[in-house]
């Protein structure tokens, strides 16, 4: 049995306890949150843990194996520092850590402690992004032309973070599990329409080495919710809505094909290709209830996490340029390529 100390109970915190108390082979051990009204509400709900506003108290517990941290990004890698040095395996909400500097330092703290570190990229434990990474590594897309992405709806504006931190995060995390290669460039443009804000609406777009270009629109002021990609390959195309209750992955066989058949010279080279659409059917088990499951067996039998460190480190890098380059009008910005581990 593995018991987990949970650090922060504010939006996502209730969400891990909950998930993590049905988890077979864990027990949540400890609560803790700086707002005592909080932890009561804890108590009520769940009379068996413990409940502290001290974080440390749960480091302090030999019996605690594992500490989640659902808390502010900027006490991220103060808190999972401590965790790790403690022995402790660590489940780290994403973003991973205010820059790749903190990132890399986590990493490395957990390989000197041999440690289970996992941060909390969600969407790549739904049955949807499973069932693209499926159909992506298989061959049955082809070659990946493009991905564009709309992630809009009208708040919840943060304090701390951009809506790149916020929302375009998924898509980096997204792509470095489907594509399996990390971008060359980034370029980014945004705003905040409110003094003193972190910006609230941008547009990214990342090169790849392969020739895959992806596309980001992300918004907290937009009329309505919108979570929809598109993936366009050159055998078969993906439209995946996040918010279709019964369809949320649609497979089209539908592209173009070129040719250079001299013959055909004085004619378009480019011709359309229109087949079937099928809905394949998809894992409905919560997300996170997967990645719970995940946590545990990873500690249990020595596994690196599908949302490991490493590629934890690898979205803050991306976030880092697309913010860079958004602060800079739109400035190119340079990463530098890696293979995923994935």
């Amino acid at each position: 049995m593995i018991n987990i100390g949970i650090i922060g109970y504010g939006y996502w915190g209730p969400n891990l306890v909950r998930n993590f108390v049905d988890t077979p082979g864990a027990r949540v051990s400890w609560v803790s949150d700086l707002d005592a009204s909080k932890l009561e509400t804890v108590r009520r709900r769940y009379p068996a843990v413990a409940t502290t506003t001290q974080y440390r108290s749960l480091l302090d517990d030999p019996n605690t194996q594992a500490i989640a941290i659902a808390t502010p990004v900027n006490t991220h890698y103060e808190i999972a520092l401590e965790a790790l040095r403690a022995g402790k395996h660590v489940w780290l909400e994403k973003p991973m850590t205010e820059n790749s500097e903190q990132a890399r330092k986590l990493v490395e703290e957990a390989k000197r402690h041999h440690c289970v570190l996992l941060v909390d990229h969600t969407f790549l434990y739904t049955g949807a992004v499973m069932k693209m990474a499926e159909l992506i590594k298989s061959g049955e897309v082809g070659r990946i032309y493009y991905y564009d992405s709309t992630r809009v709806n009208l708040g919840l504006f943060q304090r701390d973070v951009s809506v790149i931190s916020d929302l375009a995060v998924h898509d980096f995390s997204i792509l470095e599990y489907l594509l399996g290669e990390h971008p060359t460039a980034v370029s980014a443009s945004g705003t905040n329409h409110f003094p003193e804000t972190p910006e609230n609406l941008a547009y990214v777009t990342l090169f790849y080495d392969s020739g895959t270009i992806a596309h980001a629109n992300v918004s907290w002021l937009a009329p309505v919710k919108v979570r929809q990609i598109l993936v366009g390959g050159s055998k078969k195309m993906i439209i995946y809505d996040d918010l279709d209750p019964s369809e949320k992955i649609k497979v089209y066989d539908k592209g173009v094909d070129f040719t250079d058949d001299p013959k055909k010279i004085e004619q378009m080279r480019v011709g359309y290709r229109t087949g079937d659409m099928w809905a394949p059917q998809l894992e409905v088990t919560e997300a996170l209830r997967v990645e719970c499951a995940h946590f545990v067996d990873c500690i249990n039998n020595h596994k690196v996490p599908k949302s490991d460190g490493q590629l934890g480190l690898r979205v803050v890098e991306i976030i880092e340029a697309a913010n860079r380059s958004m602060r800079n009008k739109g400035e190119t910005v340079y990463l530098q390529p890696q293979r995923s581990a994935l």
